[in-house]
């Protein structure tokens, strides 16, 4: 017999019951180690001990980078949501519907305005969470939208690039937008601004043979997953084994596909750094919780009050 359930009243049942939060203990890819949520998050979702690098949400990787976790969302075009009517298992529509409530966003980028160590930069955070971060036509207009602005701005542009490709529910319109970044791109620099590509877990896909190649510098987070297809399918096509390690973060930069491998708490003075150098500007001190110039017809200033953290990856 089961006391709780069959002896003890609803009321006091419910007294006795305690609620516990699905996320409040991560287990970690790499070793199988539980860990307290809170000390992940606090940790830049970086598991303490092994130093796996879980995914981050658009919203916390905007925290992370701006000064005093300010900037300004930047109002993004509205695009169709649906243009092709499409439908597998479910409705194309109802698949976007759960990825808004589940991550708060409307799309797989979010771009903000703000200020990096005291100098105005544009940045651009792809998050996994919706659809697999997947390139659709939300998405491109998101990153031609960010570099439009950096060149309005003149000030460097920041993507971090997290990816399973292009979205399928969109056909030919979602591989357009591989042209349309690229040309973008191209636009930046020719205004001869920086372009600096964060490449994080994982980075593959269309994604790859577009914006996120194309950095006048490539960094990569440690361990990170970046390709264009999957090493099952290079194996089975090229009938060979392949090396270990291969498509990952540090196997790439010893064979000069990416720049530097930097940890994550490395990340914001890095790219800090990186940008007063290719700016020629020189090292300035963040003042006290600096305002970002007002940009007209965007949207409010986000900061860490109103923002709410992306849900934890296990």
């Amino acid at each position: 017999m089961n006391w709780l359930t069959n002896v003890v009243r609803p009321k006091i049942r419910n007294i006795l019951r305690r609620e516990t939060p699905e996320n409040l203990w991560i287990k970690c890819p790499d070793t199988g180690q539980l860990v307290f949520y809170k000390d992940v998050e606090s940790n830049q979702f970086v598991i303490p001990g092994s130093n796996y690098h879980m995914r981050m949400g658009a919203v916390a990787r905007l925290k992370s980078i701006f000064d005093n976790e300010v900037w300004y969302d930047i109002a993004l075009p509205e695009v169709t949501a649906d243009p092709l009517k499409f439908r597998d298992e479910r409705k194309y529509v109802d698949r976007i519907k759960d990825a808004r409530a589940k991550t708060g966003l409307n799309d797989a980028i979010k771009v903000g305005y703000g200020k990096l160590e005291g100098a105005a930069v544009v940045i651009a955070v792809q998050d996994f969470d919706f659809m697999g971060g997947s390139l659709g036509m939300a998405a491109g207009e998101a990153i031609v939208r960010g570099l439009e602005l950096a060149v309005e701005k003149k000030t460097p542009f920041i993507v971090f690039a997290a990816s399973g490709g292009a979205r399928m529910q969109e056909g030919i319109l979602s591989l357009m937008q591989l042209p349309r970044t690229t040309v973008a791109v191209q636009m930046l620099r020719e205004a001869k601004l920086p372009y600096i590509v964060v490449l994080t877990n994982p980075t593959t896909g269309g994604v790859t043979a577009s914006y996120a190649m194309l950095g006048d510098v490539q960094i990569a987070e440690p361990g990170a997953l970046i390709g264009f297809a999957g090493a099952r399918v290079i194996e089975q096509t090229i009938r060979e084994k392949l090396p270990d390690g291969f498509q990952r973060a540090e196997y790439l930069k010893d064979h000069g596909m990416v720049d530097m491998v930097v940890h994550r708490h490395d990340l914001r003075p890095t790219l800090a750094r990186l940008c007063r150098l290719l700016m020629r500007s020189p090292a300035i001190e963040p003042a006290p919780k600096p305002a970002p110039e007002p940009i007209a017809s965007q949207a409010p200033i986000a900061s860490s009050a109103d923002a709410v953290p992306a849900a934890p990856h296990a």
